[in-house]
């Protein structure tokens, strides 16, 4: 079984994806998003290193979802805290013209060669939300995060997963009042919502929305 985490900057994909791993006796699959070394450059000027930073993304992406179909031999589940679309998704918002004309013949290229997700689990929030979880994380190249950015990238998700998304499944969950790091239950209640969507036991048939 093969699971994707997906959402906005700062809504906490990695930190859910790790916390569900032993619960799905799952392997991880985790952006190295770290070693882009435009990624710094890119924030703090988004026309000039967005082709590079693009194109550095879109290749790691590919080479790490190469491994998906070796992880998923080994027996165990998998779980990712993103999918290969994401690349595209960003790549919308930041790129135009010649530049995304090129970026889109490279992605479609590589993206019919990789397997999808069994399940997205699509994390939502406000962008506020967004705002200040991504404050806490406290990561040197988001201190000046430009709050329309995330402004613009949330809207792209909501648009991309909420209007007609095609592929794999998508099971949405709205994070604004979760906090599954420090209530238990709130992990409980997503993990039983996976389980419903995917008919795995043991779970449940109904369960009170957390909206």
């Amino acid at each position: 079984m093969y699971i994707a985490i997906e959402g906005a900057i700062g809504v906490g994909k990695t930190t859910l994806s790790r916390l569900l791993a032993s619960r799905f006796q799952a392997d991880l699959l985790l952006e190295v998003f770290e070693e882009n070394p435009f990624l710094a450059d890119f924030y703090a000027d988004r026309d000039t290193y967005a082709f590079q930073t693009q194109i550095f993304f879109l290749l790691s992406r590919y080479h790490q979802q190469q491994e998906v179909p070796l992880a998923l031999t080994s027996g165990n589940n998998l779980i990712a805290d993103y999918t290969f679309e994401k690349d595209f998704l960003f790549a919308r918002l930041n790129l135009s013209g010649d530049e995304l004309e090129t970026y889109i013949s490279v992605h479609n290229a590589l993206a019919e060669k990789l397997p999808l997700p069994d399940l997205i689990v699509y994390l939502q929030a406000e962008t506020d939300v967004l705002m200040q979880r991504i404050a806490h994380r406290d990561r040197p190249y988001e201190r000046n995060m430009d709050q329309s950015y995330i402004e613009n990238l949330n809207i792209a998700y909501s648009g991309f997963y909420n209007e007609g998304h095609t592929g794999s499944p998508v099971l949405r969950i709205n994070t604004n009042q979760l906090n599954y790091v420090a209530k238990e239950q709130d992990l409980d209640w997503v993990e039983k919502r996976i389980r419903q969507t995917l008919k795995l036991h043991p779970y449940q048939t109904q369960f009170f929305n957390k909206a």
